[in-house]
């Protein structure tokens, strides 16, 4: 569920809410109990960049390997069959 940002036009208060896209947007100020609420338009608070996920990014200790002992293992298989053709 995405967190909305909204401002009061009436009193000024602002307030984030965590709320389903399919949601009617708040109108209510909770300061001033004004029908003045609006919502507005912000940055995502997290942003993915670089050249991806990897199986081992977040695994620690043996388990951290599994990536490229199956890289080893599928390299073994190609060399061996290029040789016995």
């Amino acid at each position: 569920m995405p967190i909305y940002e909204y401002q009061c036009k009436s009193c000024g208060h602002a307030l984030e809410k965590l709320q389903k896209m399919s949601a009617e947007p708040l109108k209510d100020c909770p300061e001033c109990n004004e029908p003045a609420l609006a919502k507005k338009v912000s940055a995502a608070g997290f942003r993915l960049s670089g050249s991806g996920w990897y199986e081992t990014d977040f695994k620690t200790g043996s388990k951290k390997n599994l990536a490229s002992d199956s890289g080893k293992k599928t390299d073994s298989k190609s060399t061996s069959s290029a040789a016995a053709k």
